[in-house]
């Protein structure tokens, strides 16, 4: 067996932790966007595929989605869940002595840009899964604003028919962030990335280890 994940709760944290079977030496935090939580198939699949290459991960769910298990995040509370990825993010620096990445899907992703903009040293990289970068039906304001204070690298996974955002008005938007920023896009797959999730997880693992470097 190549991994093990077991529920974990501690604090402002909760949801599922991947533990390799050698030591491990990088960790990964993982969360999901407004409309999910932390059995999303996409999270599980980079999960277990980075937990397969030796890493530690915790998919967790924000804590608005462990205040009531359905509907959206508010924005009253975005803070609040900017504060439980820092615990994890915590949490895991704890446990492994190299890097800890992270990373989040749509609403997670975004939140943990910004929780990366406000501490440029809280995290060794970050992987931001279908940003959502134009809000439905306020294609004039672009969720970019705190895209010139990030100083973490980033790896953006981008579907080619998010409804979003197109791939070239993020490349355009990535224009905006001085830290060192990839691109990887996923053919015919809408916001969710549903399509061969897998398979995308397996490319995410080399990008990210360059990114590293």
């Amino acid at each position: 067996m190549a991994e093990k994940f077991t529920s974990f709760k501690k604090g402002s944290v909760s949801g599922f932790l991947h533990e390799p079977v050698q030591v491990p030496t990088d960790a990964l935090v993982l969360t999901h966007g407004a409309g999910g939580n932390a059995t999303a198939p996409l999270l599980v699949a980079i999960a277990s595929t980075f937990c397969a290459a030796g890493w530690t991960v915790l998919r967790c769910d924000l804590p608005f989605r462990q205040k009531r298990p359905f509907g959206p995040p508010s924005p009253a509370t975005a803070a609040q869940d900017r504060a439980g990825l820092r615990d994890a993010v915590a949490i895991l620096r704890d446990r492994v002595p190299g890097a800890v990445v992270l990373g989040g899907h749509s609403y997670g992703g975004r939140q943990s840009s910004m929780l990366a903009a406000e501490s440029s040293d809280l995290a060794d990289a970050l992987i931001l899964l279908s940003y959502p970068l134009i809000p439905p039906r306020k294609p004039a304001q672009p969720r970019t604003a705190h895209f010139p204070a990030l100083r973490t690298p980033a790896l953006f996974v981008h579907g080619t028919k998010d409804p979003f955002g197109s791939v070239d008005e993020l490349r355009t938007a990535l224009q905006l962030i001085p830290a060192r920023t990839e691109l990887l896009i996923a053919d015919a797959a809408g916001h969710d990335l549903g399509r061969g999730a897998k398979d995308l997880a397996n490319s995410i693992l080399p990008r990210l280890a360059d990114l590293l470097r």
